[in-house]
């Protein structure tokens, strides 16, 4: 038998290098990914090869082999129903490291030693794509949460995945693993406090080369599990701001019967998905707008999370796309970096499959600065003119309805001593505020008037809408769109919102008929209005301009009145009051640095703080 199994690994290796050669390097632009997968390594159905070519079938420019943590029977190379064979770890000869554990892997021997291999080889199959070895740990306390450290895993001479490896011991809920291999120390907490602890370990040690991506986070299941609330994203997301920035609430399993596997038998916050989309993200002033809404960069994504794609699920970037703007396309580090951003766009069944979207200059994730609050938002998307990948009937080039745009207020985070404000998991100051459609005219329950967008040429529209932000506030624009219409029986209610869908009864024909995409938001300041001087206020002088320790202000002649100091979010920082003064200092010991507006007797003016 392992004579078989290396004849086999060996055809493998040698198929793959026909394709060989080196990628080639490109531009920044928006690429098409997808990090949550399964192959036989874990509870997948498939070879690691079978998903490796699926991804790069369905037109993903990146992808992540991202599957459980604990310990599994199978060698995801030579197992796979596409190659009609199971070869179990124990028939193979290879020394199971670690803990004796009824002849499985553990997994942070798998992904160093073995499957971090195989993706090594499908990069120089693949050389145009880039390719990460993560996985989906089993949050301690939580659920799952599709993860990933790029560090080591592209050097030049020495690449591995030693750092991912770790962290899998270290904390995943399901490694019981008390070797110490490597001298790795595991974790002695437990439940939610050793989560927490498992980010900031990210947050010290990999703060720009790590995710963690809460996975299907409505669902509630597995080992005690209590899933997910707002507090528990909050907490992590306090512990690590850089690593723990957002979750996948437009779910994979989108082909189950029970659409993203929700519903009854796995109990879900909401039930069951809405239009494909959990609850978290698809309710207006829901979960999702709540941590918007006090200020937490936290992003919406969506994945395949494919195991088998008989039944339930859609192979990678057959139905869902990430599209996330890069700063060059063949960087891995641009791509977490790009993640992190917010400059990210989720879409189902190439509903549309370009999208900017922009507040003067600012893109997702970013902010304008409105002087006097005017912004103007401009959208300019892509429907599709040719087929998208629906084989399941013969609906197989849908056409977007119409575009809402969703807008919020921005408020300060929300303290953990604030019991009742740390649980709150929704506000009333989020509200469609404008809707784009094919057709003008239509009225929702809310009043809103769809407006009609401009046709351009090969499926492109464009649309602008202009807003006024009130003076000293931060707001949020975020987008939605499907091929529904508003107020479609079991679709849509009276104000285009997604119904919940029917538990049961879904398949992909009826996912393919039922499309929407999300964008993530684009913030907007307005500026305090800069005042032109009054004849009877006197000439100051702000100095030293970039400041340091101390501001100075003084006057041509005694004056009385306030000056106040706002961040670049327009929150007062700092006050001060001179009383018949020529010059009054102010210390600036505590501030970030960063750009400030001084208001001073009524006159704005800005100053940088270093």
């Amino acid at each position: 038998m392992k004579q078989k199994v290396q004849q086999f690994a060996a055809a493998i290796l040698i198929t793959g290098a026909v394709c060989m050669g080196e990628p080639a390097q490109a531009q920044g632009g928006y690429l098409a990914g997808d990090f949550h997968q399964h192959t036989t390594y874990t509870d997948g159905s498939y070879s690691i090869g079978k998903m490796m070519e699926m991804d790069n079938k369905f037109g993903l420019d990146w992808w992540a082999n991202s599957e459980h943590g604990g310990a599994f029977t199978t060698w995801g190379l030579a197992t796979g129903t596409d190659l009609g064979t199971s070869v179990l770890w124990a028939n193979t000869g290879i020394s199971l490291l670690g803990k004796a554990n009824s002849n499985k892997m553990w997994r942070w021997q798998s992904i160093r030693d073995w499957s971090f291999r195989d993706v090594q080889l499908w990069r120089r199959v693949f050389p145009g794509k880039v390719i990460i070895q993560g996985y989906e740990m089993n949050v301690p306390g939580h659920e799952h949460a599709s993860t990933a450290i790029i560090a080591n895993q592209f050097d030049a001479n020495n690449p591995n995945v030693n750092p991912i490896a770790q962290f899998e011991y270290m904390f995943d809920n399901n490694d019981t693993d008390d070797t110490s291999p490597s001298g790795w120390v595991k974790s002695t907490k437990t439940g939610h406090e050793k989560a927490i602890e498992a980010m900031a370990w990210l947050q010290a040690n990999y703060p720009t080369q790590s995710w963690v991506i809460p996975a299907h986070p409505e669902r509630y299941i597995y080992n005690g599990s209590t899933g997910w609330n707002i507090n528990h994203f909050r907490d992590l997301n306090n512990a690590a701001p850089d690593v723990f920035f957002g979750f996948e609430s437009v779910p994979g399993h989108q082909m189950s019967a029970k659409r993203g596997e929700y519903g009854s038998n796995r109990p879900s916050y909401g039930t069951d998905t809405y239009g494909g989309a959990g609850k978290m993200s698809a309710q207006v002033g829901g979960l999702w707008d709540a941590l918007l809404s006090e200020d937490r960069h936290f992003w919406l994504f969506a994945n395949s999370d494919c195991h088998d794609n008989s039944s339930n699920d859609f192979f990678p970037g057959e139905y869902q796309k990430n599209y996330t703007y890069v700063t060059r396309k063949n960087d891995p580090q641009a791509i977490v970096d790009g993640m992190r951003s917010g400059n990210t766009y989720v879409v189902m069944g190439d509903l549309i499959d370009s999208l900017n979207f922009k507040i003067g200059d600012a893109s997702m994730g970013g902010t304008y600065q409105a002087i006097n609050g005017q912004i103007t938002i401009s959208i300019r998307l892509r429907d599709p003119q040719g087929n998208n990948n629906n084989h399941y009937s013969d609906y197989t080039n849908p056409e977007l309805d119409h575009v809402d745009i969703i807008a919020g207020e921005v408020g300060d985070k929300i303290a953990p001593e604030d019991a009742t404000g740390y649980s709150k998991d929704y506000v009333t100051t989020t509200h469609v505020i404008a809707r784009f459609g094919k057709t003008a005219g239509y009225t929702d329950a809310s009043g809103i008037i769809t407006q009609v967008w401009t046709e351009k040429e090969d499926g492109w529209k464009e649309l602008t809408y202009t807003y006024t932000v009130p003076v000293g506030k931060k707001m949020y624009f975020r987008l939605r769109g499907t091929n529904q219409a508003v107020n479609t029986p079991n679709e849509t209610d009276e104000n285009g919102n997604p119904l919940i869908d029917e538990e049961g009864s879904n398949n992909a024909t009826k996912a393919f008929a039922d499309l929407w995409f999300y964008s993530n938001p684009v913030y907007a300041v307005n500026q305090l209005p800069l005042f032109a001087k009054s004849a009877t206020q006197s000439t100051f002088n702000i100095y030293p301009n970039p400041a340091t320790d101390v501001l100075n202000i003084s006057f041509a002649k005694p004056q009385s009145g306030d000056i106040n100091i706002y961040d670049i979010t327009g929150k007062l920082i700092t006050q001060a009051t001179v009383n018949n003064e020529t010059l009054k200092s102010i210390s600036m010991n505590g501030l970030s640095k960063g750009i400030y507006t001084v208001n001073v007797l009524g006159t704005s003016q800005k100053i940088a703080v270093e």
